[in-house]
């Protein structure tokens, strides 16, 4: 492997990537290092009175500010004022680092420093909120996983084989509190697929096929949990860059290894302006193999002089994440 002083290792974070949840996720997205709250008039049919507990029509109330209220800054209503972006939009952006510490963050928008927006039931992130004796309260929140969120350029792919009369396929796990609903796969050639961003660190999760929960079948890591089955064990590791030099007139050159199945087309590496080919990603800690696909050749890495045979009788090299 080709990295420079062996190893380049990146601690993870966030990537900046501007997203939103695909699974009709309303009221902020995720901007690079910023957490972007955004109230539309048109999510919202109803209000209800912070005390009265009433509910009225938008129609009835002239909107003069809107507030984001919730756990993050103890429900208050004056300190997170929105700025109007135009009639009907509001909007704020916050450190994401100010909601790293818990997985779940319950928030509402509050009109005129009084009036709670109620967001209809079609949104897919929203929580029966409690009062401080248990009871429930005339209201709902919407939540978020800061630690964990479906993108298409996440850092971690899960994939199911089978199951292709499966109506209905979620993951979830210790990075999303068991979310039974909010983590939805789609359907691909032969299985299911979701990528995700998630941040460094050992989590458990498991598959839930139209109800019924599994472990990963294709994750011989697994830990038992309180039922006396099992949940795979994920291990979301550093970020490490791989360099191969040379090779400039090659049409396309792609890294392939045991971290993600040996395919040769996933990993396309660029081409720098200082003579080499890059690919980052992140790597679990533990020892991982590698190839280079140089115009369909594949080729050790030539810089890296630490080599090991697998299984099947190939030579391979070796990276070592620790």
């Amino acid at each position: 492997m080709t990295i420079k002083n062996l190893y380049t290792i990146i601690f993870f974070f966030l990537a900046s990537i501007s997203i939103s949840f695909s699974q009709n996720q309303k009221g902020y997205t995720i901007e690079g290092d910023d957490v972007v709250f955004t109230f539309h008039r048109s999510d919202y049919e109803t209000l209800s009175h912070d005390e009265a507990g009433n509910r009225i029509s938008f129609d009835d109330l002239t909107v003069e500010n809107v507030v984001v209220s919730g756990e993050f800054n103890n429900w208050s209503k004056y300190d997170w004022k929105m700025t109007k972006i135009n009639e009907d939009t509001y909007q704020l952006r916050k450190p994401l680092r100010k909601f790293e510490d818990e997985f779940t963050w319950e928030f509402k928008f509050l009109i005129n420093n009084e009036y709670w927006a109620e967001p209809t039931t079609e949104a897919s992130n929203i929580a029966d909120a409690k009062g401080l004796f248990g009871e429930r309260l005339n209201v709902y929140n919407l939540k978020m996983y800061p630690k964990a969120y479906p993108d298409n350029n996440g850092n971690v792919r899960f994939r199911l084989r089978g199951h292709e009369n499966a109506k209905n396929v979620i993951v979830a796990g210790s990075f999303n509190k068991w979310d039974e609903h909010l983590f939805k796969m789609y359907k691909i050639e032969n299985g299911w697929e979701l990528k995700v961003h998630i941040k460094p660190g050992e989590y458990e999760y498991r598959y839930i096929v139209d109800g019924h929960w599994m472990e990963d079948p294709s994750n011989p890591d697994k830990v038992r949990n309180e039922f006396d089955e099992y949940n795979s064990h994920l291990n979301v590791g550093k970020f490490v860059t791989f360099l191969l030099k040379g090779y400039q007139d090659a049409s396309k050159v792609v890294l392939s290894g045991s971290f993600n199945d040996w395919n040769d087309t996933d990993f396309t590496m660029e081409k720098t302006d200082n003579g080499y080919w890059k690919y980052r990603l992140p790597l679990p800690a533990g020892k991982h193999h590698y190839k280079f696909i140089i115009d369909g050749n594949w080729i050790l890495d030539p810089d890296n002089s630490v080599k090991e045979y697998d299984g099947s009788g190939n030579v391979n090299s070796v990276c070592m994440i620790k």
